[in-house]
C-alpha cells in the first residue's frame, strides 16, 4: 500500500523541526511526503527544503496564499499513491502512527481511517485546558467521531468523492469534508492507537479566538446549528432564572447541578491527567474556561451567521 503523506505549514518554524524529527521515527514511513506551504515569512520554507534535500521522498511547494484546505487539496491532488495520510504543522505524530493508520486498511471496504490525538501540555493552563476539550479515547463513540485532518487517512477516491476540502471555509474545513464523507457513504474504522500529540494554544486571548474561528466556520457551513442552538437556548434560560422573581429563583439549584452533570467529563479527566494540585485548581479554573469558551463560541457563530446571509447558504446534514 502506497502512503503519500499531506503537510500544509504556514510561519511553523518554531515548531517544524518536531514535527520533521517525527516524520523520520516512524516504524512504517510514508511512501512521500508532500507539504505545501502557505507562504511563511519566517524560516518555514528554508528549513522545510533544507531537510528535504536529503530525502528524495519528500516534495515542498510553496503556494503563498493559500488556506489549508486548499494547500491539502493541491497535495492530495498532485499525490501518487492511493492512499492519503494527513497530519499539521503542529502536530507531533507518535512513532506508530502512520504504521497504525496503514492497519485499519485491512478490511478492504475502509475507505477512511480515522487516528486519535493527545493532549501536549507544555504549561499548566494547557494541561487545564486540554481537560475540558480533548476527551479520551474510552469517550469517544467511534460511529459518531468525526476526525480532525491532524489524524487520519483516507483513500484518495474517498477525497474525490466528497469533493475534496472545502477551500472558501478557511476553518473547520476538516468537519465540513468529514460531513461530505459521510453525505457520501463512506465507509469509516476508529484506529484509536494511531495517535498524534497536539499542542493547544498556550494562553485565554488565543484560545478565545481559536473557538471563535471555530463556531464562525460552523455558521458559514451551515454545521452543528442544533449544538449551537442548544448553548443559546441554555444561557438565555439561565439568564431568565436568574432574573427571575423569587418564587422561581429556587429552580437555581437545579440549573446548577445541570452544570455540574455537564461539567463532569471535565473533572474526571483533570482527575485522572493531572497532579493533586493542578486538579484542584482546575475544578475552580474549568467552569470559567467553559464559559468564557462558550461566550466566544456564540459570538463567533453569529458573526458567522452574518457573513454567511451575504451569500447563499451551504447547507450539510
Amino acid at each position: 500500500m502506497r502512503i503519500s503523506l499531506v503537510v500544509t505549514t504556514l510561519n511553523e518554524a518554531g515548531t517544524i523541526g518536531e514535527l520533521l524529527e517525527a516524520i523520520d521515527s516512524q516504524t512504517r514511513g510514508p511512501d512521500e511526503l508532500i507539504v505545501i506551504d502557505g507562504g511563511s515569512s519566517d524560516r518555514t520554507l528554508d528549513l522545510l527544503r533544507q531537510w528535504a534535500g536529503t530525502r528524495p521522498w519528500v516534495r515542498v511547494e510553496s503556494a503563498p496564499g493559500a488556506n489549508i484546505a486548499t494547500g491539502r487539496n493541491l497535495g492530495i491532488r498532485s499525490a501518487a499513491g492511493p492512499v492519503i495520510a494527513v497530519t499539521d504543522a503542529g502536530c507531533i505524530p507518535e512513532p506508530e502512527w502512520l504504521e497504525r493508520l496503514e492497519a485499519g486498511f485491512s478490511d478492504p471496504g475502509t475507505e477512511l481511517v480515522m487516528g486519535f490525538y493527545r493532549p501536549d501540555p507544555r504549561s499548566r493552563f494547557e494541561a487545564i485546558l486540554s481537560c475540558l476539550n480533548l476527551p479520551d479515547a474510552a469517550e469517544v463513540n467511534p460511529e459518531r467521531f468525526m476526525p480532525s485532518s491532524r489524524s487520519v487517512a483516507f483513500l484518495k477516491s474517498a477525497w474525490s468523492k466528497a469533493g475534496g476540502y472545502p477551500e472558501w471555509l478557511d476553518i473547520g474545513e476538516d468537519m465540513y469534508f468529514n460531513f461530505r464523507l459521510l453525505q457520501e457513504g463512506v465507509r469509516r474504522t476508529f484506529a484509536p492507537e494511531a495517535v498524534v500529540r497536539w499542542r493547544l494554544r498556550p494562553d485565554l486571548p488565543r484560545t478565545l479566538r481559536q473557538y471563535f474561528r471555530y463556531a464562525r466556520g460552523d455558521a458559514l457551513g451551515g454545521m452543528y446549528p442544533e449544538r449551537h442552538a442548544l448553548r443559546f437556548l441554555t444561557y438565555l434560560s439561565a439568564a431568565s432564572l436568574i432574573a427571575a422573581p423569587r418564587r422561581r429563583r429556587a429552580l437555581i439549584p437545579v440549573a446548577a447541578l445541570a452544570g455540574l452533570k455537564r461539567m463532569s467529563p471535565a473533572y474526571a479527566r483533570a482527575l485522572r491527567r493531572l497532579s493533586p494540585a493542578e486538579a484542584g485548581a482546575a475544578l475552580v479554573v474549568l467552569p470559567v474556561l467553559e464559559l468564557l469558551l462558550d461566550l466566544a463560541k456564540m459570538a463567533g457563530f453569529l458573526a458567522g451567521l452574518s457573513a454567511a446571509s451575504a451569500r447563499a447558504p451551504v447547507k450539510v446534514r
